[in-house]
């Protein structure tokens, strides 16, 4: 890691016109050979690069059946571990900076949902009674966790049809790592909030008592999206006072609190298609990533219509934010110079597994 930050260094006293200058000839010289993905919450200085945009799945699905040899996700670790579990065994995976993560993705390892698979077992069988349902949001080996045990992955924008289809086969629901899409889901398809329980990780049986693990339909890990969660009911309200007229959407990680008072609730591919297709003149308060929202207001203010940030302070995705130009730039100039860096490997056990619970999500759809 030390030589890789002294080897980024000589990158970080460029100006944005000779980073972008220097990017585009790159990505040039690499030609067909490369991809460039980038996530919808990235900085506008990273996202212009992008050969294709999007949420996650999407643009993984998207580098799979391209002709590319490089696969570039300007996203976050979990983005790049699905694009190289879905992509052909020649491509590569490269994600810019080994530093961009996901708090909400970390919250949930391994370890601790094995632990809560044991402790589980200690009140009814798992296997026979319980779906594991991971957020793609999430670690492959969580991935290949819900593989070996019958579960599957979900979306924002699938959840429903993966709960549907998980509660078909058992009569449970352990579902990680966000409670907020959990919650905000399970809800919607009439679940009462008292058969959705909180799995507090850090406590024994999840905190929970044996009586309540019998009696839930939905297990939600104690997880969540540090920015969703810096939206509050407040705001909202305190914007409706100033304009009545708008229309308020939320992304389902937020508090069930806030997509309660929200007139629509989606993914993030719902936000912007939903903004992009409303009439002439209309307002939206918006509760998700703050550079998705100044890109939608900048890109349909010509049409009269005015996209608002839902919280009054400024809560952009840090790990989102570590892929910057200059991180960019060293990746893609060392690929001209025949160096994989920061390349993201899915042992194939693991992949095999992660990529069964992918499929069976593929299926639902």
């Amino acid at each position: 890691m030390a030589a890789t930050a002294r080897a980024i260094q000589q990158f970080t006293e460029l100006s944005e016109e000779e980073c972008d200058a220097r990017i585009r000839a790159a990505k040039a010289a690499l030609g067909e050979r490369l991809v460039i993905l980038g996530h919808h919450y990235q900085r506008e200085e990273v996202y212009r690069h992008a050969d294709y945009t999007g949420d996650s799945l999407k643009l993984s699905r998207m580098a799979a059946s391209s002709n590319a040899e490089f696969i570039v996700f300007c996203g976050v670790h979990f983005m790049a571990e699905v694009a190289d579990i879905l992509s052909r065994p020649e491509q590569v995976s490269i994600l810019p900076d080994l530093a961009a993560g996901c708090s909400m993705a970390d919250m949930a390892n391994l370890a601790k949902v094995e632990r809560a698979w044991r402790e589980l077992s200690e009140v009814l069988d798992p296997d026979e009674q319980v779906t594991p349902v991971t957020y793609i949001n999430s670690a492959a080996d969580l991935k290949a966790f819900c593989g070996r045990h019958g579960g599957i992955v979900c979306t924002s924008t699938n959840a429903r049809h993966v709960l549907e289809w998980s509660f078909a086969r058992r009569g449970k629901v352990l579902f990680f790592p966000d409670q907020h899409l959990g919650r905000n889901t399970g809800y919607r398809m009439g679940i009462p909030l008292d058969q959705m329980v909180v799995w507090d990780f850090n406590q024994p049986l999840g905190g929970l008592t044996v009586e309540q693990i019998r009696t839930a339909k939905m297990i939600l890990w104690k997880g969540f999206c540090s920015v969703h969660q810096m939206f509050k009911p407040q705001h909202i309200d305190q914007f409706l006072a100033r304009f009545p007229d708008a229309k308020v959407i939320s992304h389902p990680e937020c508090s069930f609190e806030v997509c309660e008072k929200s007139d629509y609730v989606g993914s993030t591919e719902y936000i912007i298609n939903t903004v992009t297709e409303s009439a002439s003149g209309t307002r939206w308060l918006v509760g998700t990533e703050l550079n998705l929202v100044q890109r939608l207001h900048e890109r349909h203010q010509h049409q009269g219509k005015s996209v608002h940030f839902m919280s009054p302070t400024v809560c952009m995705c840090s790990t989102m934010f570590r892929v910057d130009p200059q991180h960019l730039l060293w990746t893609l100039e060392n690929l001209v110079q025949g160096n994989v860096v920061n390349r993201i490997r899915v042992p194939e056990h693991e992949a095999r597994e992660a990529r069964l619970a992918l499929e069976r999500m593929f299926e639902v759809l």
